[in-house]
């Protein structure tokens, strides 16, 4: 027998306010949420979209996994969706909501030629449809002008420039369409593995 939260979590609709999906901007969806791990979401570790554990990150029970449709191959993630409780399970549902507090963050990974960023917290919509860096300086290929990035899977996106020694910026283009610069958001010194945060949409 399923455990009672997933039976909750099973009864829940979404809605899915994304363009993207072709959905209207508040059109009720019926859906399924549920996380993975223990009650309080503590054994939520990976997934999909490329954001590690998300408990630990102090999102405890704030998010949940997309059904392989409303996933969109990676392109929703981040997105964010309202849930409302339907059917016979009302009473166990708890009320409030999350909120996306602090700036849009950036883990950066790979190595010299390779550079795998990680776009988290994003505000607003909550997705990326677009990420470009920039590095400081000129004279190279990869200083001083927008380069466009190119989604690896979930929300990581790669370049193949040599960003070594550079100040990084980023501009992040959301699913709703507004744009985000964070200049200079990891200092030329950065290191891989390194997360910096730029500000909020």
């Amino acid at each position: 027998m399923a455990p009672p939260l997933l039976l909750l979590l099973a009864s829940l609709l979404l809605v899915a306010a994304r363009r993207a999906l072709g959905l209207g901007l508040g059109q009720w969806q019926p859906g399924h949420a549920t996380f993975y791990g223990g009650g309080d979401a503590s054994g939520t570790m990976g997934g999909a979209c490329g954001y590690g554990n998300l408990y630990s990150q102090g999102y405890g029970t704030s998010t949940a996994a997309l059904s392989t449709a409303l996933f969109n191959k990676g392109l929703s993630c981040g997105s964010c969706y309202e849930l409302r409780c339907a059917g016979d399970r009302r009473r166990s549902c708890l009320p409030g909501g999350a909120t996306v507090t602090g700036g849009v963050r950036f883990t950066v990974n790979g190595h010299a030629y390779f550079n795998l960023v990680l776009v988290t917290n994003v505000g607003g919509a909550g997705d990326v449809r677009s990420l470009a860096v920039k590095g400081s300086g000129s004279g190279s290929r990869a200083g001083g002008r927008w380069q466009p990035m190119s989604r690896n899977w979930g929300q990581n996106w790669q370049s193949n420039a040599y960003l070594d020694g550079k100040a990084l910026s980023f501009r992040v283009t959301a699913g709703d369409g507004r744009s985000l610069t964070c200049a200079d958001v990891a200092p030329a010194g950065w290191q891989f593995g390194q997360t910096f945060e730029g500000r909020q949409f």
